[in-house]
């Protein structure tokens, strides 16, 4: 993980944390709808109760406490750090290597990380003004999760997911029909992915986060039935197939937005034809946020956002946008066509030659998730020093058999890329933002890493 950050804050002008009318209902938690107002003066009362210190680690699993928490730790002047996973030894180690670190959360954690503070079970609130900080300031510190190497840390300000924010809202308006969303997501507000579309769209737009997350299909359904239309779901391709197969009937949607790892097409379009409203896939990293969609149901190639510039490299591709504030080489490779739009083409990482041919794990992968049956899977290649690096499958899958997959597998790639190992699996160890560890997989594998 990176050495110490600096958080130093740079003279910029005043933004406020949560923008709008003060009786714009800004989320529903706890049974009731919350004004922007009454979050101002939840903030301000927290603010004034937080720990001293230069960093707090935000483990709020409440989605609208997690707001509350986060701009108050932003006003108090501390920079609030984003672990690439909640689990113990990761944020202990997040801890450690960041000066004056505490840890905020809003449950009883067994075991708690160092320096814990728990907020308290009923929010104060306190007058004042309205809570405002320089836009320029550090707010959050994010990290990536380490899959390709050691975790990175990426300062984010306020003016740069103001920027985000906004073109993320203008490039989703259209499902909205000129009326405030209601945002139900099954995320954690932890991860990119969550924090920019359940935690900033509402703090900085005309929007309704509701404060939980759901995790079962009837607890989705109960969420969503909750909140007023248009309603907008917050998933990722793992619950959304859940939410199919549970055959539960949701309230009406406007759109559905999927992130964390690849979404079938075939998917999609089972969600459309379920669920009514459209399927819009999104493309973003940690060190980027996110920079292009698609309506994955419609279209393989990504749009990027507004003012977004995707420029291929030998060993990537460089991305400069609006709210960077300089260009960012990804790993990842994309073939960019006239009009700008790209189609993805794996990671270096991940581009597989046997014979003289040439694939990418990525695409094998979405190969293995089209075969009939398979409800999840992922295609690896195992690293024995020495020895021919073979391709391997995990497969969650059930009344089919190893022939079955091979057969149809056959029929979609070169046989010298089809899995010489497959091992069927009740689920696959993702993460709870969808991410696969590969020491994980290896173990299922049998293999050592």
């Amino acid at each position: 993980m990176s050495a110490v950050i600096d958080t130093s804050p740079r003279p910029a002008g005043r933004c406020a944390l949560g923008t709008g009318a003060p009786a714009r209902v800004i989320a529903h938690a706890g049974g009731r709808d919350i004004t922007l107002s009454t979050f101002h003066a939840q903030v301000r009362a927290l603010a004034a109760q937080l720990p001293a210190g230069q960093h707090a680690v935000n483990l709020c699993e409440d989605r609208y406490r997690f707001m509350v928490a986060l701009c108050a730790v932003a006003l108090r002047g501390q920079v609030t750090l984003l672990p690439p996973s909640r689990a113990p030894a990761v944020v202990d180690d997040v801890m450690a290597r960041q000066p004056a670190t505490y840890a905020i959360g809003d449950e009883a954690l067994h075991p708690a990380p160092a320096h814990y503070w728990r907020m308290p079970d009923v929010l104060g609130e306190a007058d004042g003004e309205v809570p405002e900080i320089d836009e320029d300031a550090v707010m959050a510190v994010a990290f990536t999760s380490g899959s390709t190497g050691a975790p990175k840390a990426f300062p984010k300000t306020l003016a740069q997911f103001r920027t985000s924010t906004a073109q993320l809202v203008a490039s989703m308006a259209e499902l909205w029909d000129g009326r405030a969303p209601s945002i139900v997501a099954t995320v954690p507000a932890q991860h990119m992915f969550g924090l920019e579309q359940s935690v900033m769209v509402p703090l900085l737009a005309e929007a309704t986060a509701h404060g939980g997350r759901p995790f079962f299909p009837q607890d989705v359904a109960r969420a969503l039935a909750q909140m007023p239309a248009p309603r907008m779901l917050i998933t990722t391709p793992v619950h959304l197939r859940a939410l199919i197969e549970s055959g539960i009937a949701l309230p009406a949607i406007a759109g559905c937005v999927s992130a964390t790892a690849p979404l079938e097409q075939a998917l999609a379009c089972q969600a459309e034809a379920r669920f009514g409203g459209q399927v819009r896939e999104i493309f973003g990293s940690t060190e980027t946020c996110i920079f292009a969609t698609r309506r994955t149901a419609m279209e393989s190639a990504w749009t990027p956002l507004p003012g977004v510039s995707v420029q291929p490299q030998p060993d990537g591709t460089l991305i400069d946008a609006p709210h960077l504030s300089a260009p960012v080489v990804l790993a990842d490779l994309m073939e960019v066509d006239a009009e700008g739009r790209f189609h993805l083409r794996g990671r270096q990482a991940d581009l597989l030659e046997i014979a003289g041919k040439r694939a990418s794990l990525g695409d094998l992968t979405r190969r293995l998730l089209a075969v009939p049956g398979v409800r999840d899977g992922v295609m690896v290649q195992i690293d024995r020093p020495g020895k021919v690096r073979r391709i391997a499958a995990l497969v969650v899958a059930l009344g089919l058999s190893e022939s079955d997959v091979l057969s149809s597998l056959r029929e979609a790639m070169d046989p010298v890329f089809l899995p010489r190992k497959i091992r069927f699996v009740d689920t696959l160890p993702r993460t709870d933002t969808g991410k696969l560890p590969r020491a994980d997989l290896m173990r299922l594998l049998g293999e050592t890493t």
